[in-house]
Formats: structure tokens, C-alpha cells, sequence
């Protein structure tokens, strides 16, 4: 049994490295560039490719999150995410356990109740906060409103699947940087999303959220501009435009930073999270 753990995950580790291969050599030429040409490579660098990292987070956003702040700083360490299912395994556990506070909202009543349990420790000390709810437009900002939320994050993050392009244009919370879900099987010069459905849910099939055009044109609306995706083409990640300077690939537009969905590669590499709340040692700022 262990052999066969142990080499699903070295198969995955490998799937995985070829993917992000693959996909810088794809940017590389599309620009125009060979691998030996100095601007490829700081444009490549530029990139988030090869930073995936995984803790806790289900598509490796650990790693990229990490990379992003560790290039424009941190300044208020806190966060929402919308949709973090029972917070064992979602996109700022980790950040919570490294001295970070924030919000969790949470549309199943029965997993707000075991994530409540679980990071009871941090509710009580005032780090974390979880709202039960299930997330509309209609709702959204009196779910926070009501909850005393704050107006301004360093992060957002928000994976409702069905209606996350809308809920997104929807708040009127603003964040430095976003993580947000897209649909990776839409092509990246087409700008569509779902109808808005106050009560639709994820029916298993394609027929989800919006395209990463039309995330994009979300984006800018908001100030920020889309610097990245994972490599399994779940997430796009946003920053402040003001905050983008010379630190990412641009041009920040979905051509430029689309990924293709590699659904196949989404496993959780290394030992198993921690099925318990944690308290990490962190290094003091130098």
C-alpha cells in the first residue's frame, strides 16, 4: 500500500514539473523569445511558474501566495476567503497558523460547524472569525456588514464555483491581492461567464464561473491588475495595480497568463495536513 502511495505521488511530482516546463516554454515563445535570450529569462522569472507550494491549500496556492508577498511586503497580514469547506484544506489556513488573522465564510452550516471546532483556539483569540452562510450577490456585503468586517485586506480569496465571477464584482471588500477561481476550459480571448443564479450550484460539469477574460475585465474594474494562474489552471491571482511595477510578467492580461485546465494534477504531494488546527515558529522580519 505504501509503494503505491509512494509512487502515485512520485507520478504526480512528475506530471507536475513537466506541466510547469511546458508551460513556461509555451510563454517563452509566444512572445517571441528563445530559452537563451536574456529577456526570456527575467520575463520567465517573472512569472509564478515553479513557486507552487502546498501545506494546506488544495491547488498549491501556499507556494504562489508566498512568492507574491514575498515581492511587494505584507502590511495588514489579513485576509477573507469565501468557501473554505471545514478550513482543514483551503487557501489561508496556512497564513492564519503564521500569525496572520482573517474571516472565513462558509455556505454549509455543517462544515462552518466542524472548521468553528477545529480553529476554536484562534476564534477565541480574535485572529479568526466564520461566517455560516450561503454567499449571493444580494447578500454578500451584509453577511460581512453585520459580522463587523472590516473594508480592506492584503488578501481576498474566493471559490464558490458556480457563481464566483459574480459574487467577486458583487463585494465591496477590497484587498491588495486576490485569489480567485476561474474557468480554465474557456479560451482566454473569449469573455464569458455563467448567468447569475442567486441559488445555482456546481453541477460537475464545465458549466461554471467565468472565463479568464472576463475575470480579467473584473479585475481591472477593481484597480488590479492579473499578474499569474497555478499551473492546473484553478486559480488567477491578482495585485494592486499600483503595487505591480517591474515584479511580475506583464502584460497582465488573461492571453498572456492563461493556463489550460490539468485537473489530472490536482493531488496533495508530501505527508498528509495536518487534520488539526497548528501554531507555526516564524523567523522575525530582518
Amino acid at each position: 500500500m505504501m509503494n503505491e502511495v509512494f509512487l502515485k505521488a512520485i507520478d504526480a511530482m512528475l506530471q507536475l514539473s513537466m506541466a510547469t516546463q511546458q508551460a513556461c516554454e509555451t510563454s517563452q515563445k509566444e512572445i517571441g523569445y528563445l530559452v537563451a535570450d536574456e529577456a526570456a529569462k527575467k520575463r520567465a522569472q517573472k512569472r509564478l511558474h515553479g513557486h507552487y507550494s502546498q501545506v494546506y491549500s488544495q491547488h498549491f496556492e501556499d507556494g504562489y501566495l508566498a512568492e507574491i508577498f514575498s515581492r511587494i511586503g505584507t502590511r495588514t497580514r489579513n485576509f477573507l476567503e469565501i468557501g473554505v469547506e471545514a478550513g482543514l484544506q483551503n487557501t489561508t489556513r496556512l497564513l492564519l497558523e503564521q500569525g496572520w488573522s482573517g474571516v472565513w465564510v462558509e455556505g454549509s452550516p455543517a462544515d462552518a460547524d466542524k472548521a468553528r471546532a477545529s480553529f476554536s483556539h484562534y476564534i477565541e483569540s480574535g485572529k479568526l472569525k466564520i461566517i455560516s452562510g450561503f454567499v449571493t450577490c444580494e447578500n454578500i456585503d451584509q453577511l460581512l456588514d453585520e459580522a463587523g468586517v472590516e473594508q480592506e485586506f492584503d488578501l481576498i480569496t474566493v471559490d464558490v464555483d458556480y457563481n464566483t465571477s459574480h459574487i467577486w464584482r458583487a463585494m465591496n471588500r477590497t484587498a491588495r491581492v486576490y485569489c480567485i477561481e476561474y474557468n480554465a476550459s474557456i479560451p482566454p480571448s473569449v469573455a464569458i461567464e455563467v448567468p447569475y443564479d442567486p441559488s445555482g450550484m456546481w453541477d460537475g460539469t464545465n458549466f461554471f464561473g467565468a472565463g479568464l477574460n472576463m475575470m480579467e475585465r473584473i479585475g481591472r474594474e477593481k484597480g488590479v491588475a492579473l499578474i499569474g494562474c497555478d499551473i492546473q489552471g484553478v486559480n488567477a491571482f491578482f495585485v494592486s495595480e499600483n503595487e505591480c511595477e517591474d515584479r511580475f510578467c506583464a502584460p497582465y492580461t488573461a492571453e498572456n497568463h492563461h493556463e489550460s485546465a490539468r485537473y489530472s494534477l490536482l493531488t496533495h504531494l508530501g505527508h498528509a495536513p495536518s487534520p488539526v488546527a497548528r501554531v507555526w515558529s516564524c523567523a522575525s522580519a530582518s
